[in-house]
């Protein structure tokens, strides 16, 4: 099925590795051009390569989400004329008790994880009612809908991007930019590796460990994220705005 994104422009957040990484590969696999920040310089330009090598261009802009989204967001659109879609993906997933997550913890992850993507909105909108209309994705976790213990703060930061995709999207319809959310479930990446590790345990244990909690019985690979925020973002998705899709396997215990 053509999703109509050849010749389009997607900016990406931590776009390096991981989910990001695929996520600028699939857009790049539909012919989109790429523009991908992160902060590690290596990887980023290791994924910058792969993408160029699909045939379209790409723009690697070294930096920080939480500092550096309207030089992103300013240098996109330098480099391309416009940009018709933004993927909010930086920010990881650390959870632990409530009393043992402190001030500096809940302000660093609040800034990554909502402030960042806030302000990524408030550079890219004005672009977008522009030229007529855009694309705007957050990420999230499944679990932040339904949270449990120990998962603080990251459920927390995590459910207000998704309120604040609900809010977006009704203020911004009226100008053809839709607003969605994709909500991860338990997906191999580097991340999760480096959970394996401090776990002292084997990336094969801890992902077949993972698979068990999994009712479709294995973990999501970064492909299964990229394709659903591709179709977010496509024509075919075009009369879907405000709403949030489970990308998890069917762990959520909600819809």
């Amino acid at each position: 099925m053509d999703l109509g994104l050849k010749g389009k422009v997607v900016a990406i957040t931590g776009g390096s590795e991981g989910i990001g990484r695929a996520t600028a590969l699939r857009f790049a696999m539909e012919g989109a051009n790429v523009a991908i920040l992160a902060r590690r310089p290596e990887p980023l330009a290791k994924t910058a390569r792969e993408v160029e090598a699909l045939g379209v261009q790409v723009l690697a802009v070294n930096g920080d989400a939480t500092t550096d989204m309207a030089r992103f967001i300013d240098e996109t659109v330098k480099r391309f004329g416009r940009i018709d879609v933004l993927v909010n993906n930086a920010g990881g997933s650390g959870q632990n008790a409530f009393d043992k997550v402190d001030d500096k913890t809940w302000r660093s992850d609040m800034e990554v994880k909502l402030y960042a993507p806030i302000e990524g909105v408030r550079c890219v909108v004005p672009h977008m009612k522009k030229q007529g209309g855009g694309s705007i994705i957050m990420l999230t976790m499944s679990a932040a809908a339904s949270p449990g213990a120990n998962q603080l703060p990251t459920v927390v930061s995590r459910q207000a991007s998704v309120t604040l995709a609900k809010a977006l999207s009704k203020e911004l319809g009226a100008h053809n930019i839709r607003v969605n959310v994709a909500c991860v479930g338990k997906i191999k990446t580097p991340q999760q590796e480096r959970s394996a590790k401090r776990a002292g345990r084997t990336v094969e244990e801890h992902f077949a460990a993972h698979a068990k909690t999994v009712p479709l019985g294995r973990m999501g690979e970064p492909e299964d994220l990229a394709n659903a925020i591709a179709f977010l973002a496509s024509s075919a998705a075009s009369y879907i705005t405000g709403t949030c899709i489970n990308v998890d396997g069917g762990v959520s215990g909600v819809v």
